[in-house]
């Protein structure tokens, strides 16, 4: 572990001590997402100790040892080479107090967090995650961690947290899964026949071009908006939702319905939509929580016009317990890749970012276990996305503060964002929260917050 000071921070690189050799194949699922990280910040309402911290990560590391490598192109192929090259720990104290901290944790510019260089790490030289451990003026503590996200899925962060606080409060490190070839393990763990819809399109130059300009205007053409639902009118939107559509709703069906029709109905949206879920496929294919990569489908549902809320709960329910059959397509993802040429796969875009035609995504982090992390046997206290490109109709749900309620987290054109905030946006946001109920101090000390 190497240290450097600056007058304001104190910066260290994290290392195992020890570097495995291994070197990890990505598969497509991998390349799909070469140019993206993921940002996120946890947030403890006390100090954490630096040197701790640093040396439960060396040991996390050599546990996940590809966290510490680099990516490395050979070709039309990527490859996560385990060098044991480091992370990145920065250490810095803040001038504001924990509240004033969480309602700034969506900023891209935060300061709570540094984004991994998505593209850049391509050359071979920059890290894949990075740590930033900030101090905050009350004695709260914001840890920001970025990954990139050839290195894997929420599931595959989440085991390296896992073994990064058991490691510091000196408990069983969790099981993890290597795979070397992601792409044959994948081949042999992948019913032989799935939906047949390919998990992505292939934009002409006008729509490429278009796409180029989204990123390019992000920060300036959309805004991040934070929706907080209590426990108690969660249950009761889940008890006219399955009332009406007379059947079994889990409280993710519900929220996710409910969010995207209140959303259209603001933005006075009566077109058909495309709604996009992200879908761990782990547990789909019987296959180890401790496997790493990314091992993600989607459920692709269309929305009708003025889409009945609880009717859309149904749906997404039923492409739940069809996944498999209705909406899984990564074989077929892979056999029309193998004509096409991994060569091209950079040309290739999500089905969920067509932000023209306002194809929602929302992807559901609840029980990966945020709130289960303890260092020094502090849990936190809030934890949140912090996504570097604010891309609209992109959403996040998870679990609200201190592990109570729900917290949504959702990109959408400024005019939009700004409707979710006003008195006829918070009715119908919140239209089953009753009218004494108390939130948490945390969620009352966010003035910004839905």
């Amino acid at each position: 572990m190497t240290t450097t000071s600056t007058t304001t921070e104190r910066v260290r690189t994290v290392r195992a001590g020890t570097a495995s050799g291994e070197v990890i194949r990505c598969g497509v699922s991998d390349a799909m997402l070469a140019e993206l990280a993921v940002s996120v910040v946890f947030f403890y309402d006390r100090p954490l100790d630096e040197q701790r911290l640093a040396d439960g990560l060396a040991v996390a590391l050599g546990r996940v040892p590809m966290f510490a490598g680099r990516l490395r192109s050979t070709g039309a192929d990527l490859e996560i080479v385990c060098s044991d090259a480091g992370v990145p720990m920065v250490s810095a104290d803040a001038p504001e107090a924990l509240g004033e901290a969480l309602g700034r944790m969506t900023l891209a510019a935060s300061g709570y967090v540094d984004h991994v260089a998505a593209q850049a790490v391509h050359e071979g030289e920059l890290p894949l995650f990075t740590v930033r451990l900030t101090r905050l003026a009350d004695g709260g503590t914001a840890l920001g961690c970025s990954w990139h996200h050839v290195l894997g899925d929420v599931q595959t962060f989440m085991t390296l947290m896992r073994a990064w606080s058991a490691a510091v409060d000196g408990a069983e490190l969790p099981e993890v899964l290597p795979v070397e070839d992601r792409e044959a393990y994948l081949a042999s763990v992948l019913p032989e026949r799935d939906s047949g819809r390919l998990g992505f399109r292939i934009p002409g130059p006008e729509e490429a071009e278009l796409l180029g300009r989204e990123f390019a205007v992000a920060a300036r053409a959309n805004r991040t908006v934070q929706v907080y639902f209590t426990d108690a009118e969660v249950a009761r939107l889940r008890d006219g939702f399955e009332e009406s559509a007379g059947r079994r709703l889990s409280v993710n069906d519900v929220l996710c319905a409910h969010v995207v029709t209140a959303v259209r109905r603001l933005d006075e949206d009566h077109e058909a939509r495309t709604l996009v879920l992200p879908v761990n496929v782990r547990r789909h294919l019987g296959l180890p929580a401790g496997g790493l990569g990314n091992v993600l489908g989607e459920i692709v549902l269309s929305c009708p016009a003025d889409a009945d809320p609880a009717a859309l709960a149904a749906e997404i329910r039923a492409g739940v317990e069809g996944f498999l059959t209705d909406h899984l397509s990564l074989r077929t993802n892979r056999d029309f890749l193998a004509g096409l040429g991994r060569e091209r796969l950079r040309e290739c875009v999500p089905l969920g970012f067509d932000p023209e035609a306002k194809t929602f995504t929302l992807s559901t982090w609840s029980r990966s276990g945020v709130y289960e992390l303890a260092f020094e046997g502090h849990r936190p206290i809030a934890f949140s996305p912090a996504a570097s490109v604010q891309l609209p109709w992109v959403s996040w749900l998870v679990e609200g503060f201190e592990g109570s309620g729900h917290l949504l987290t959702v990109s959408l054109p400024v005019r939009l964002a700004g409707r979710l905030r006003t008195e006829a946006g918070q009715a119908l946001l919140h239209s089953h929260r009753a009218a004494d109920e108390q939130l948490p101090a945390i969620a009352r000390q966010m003035k910004k917050l839905a």
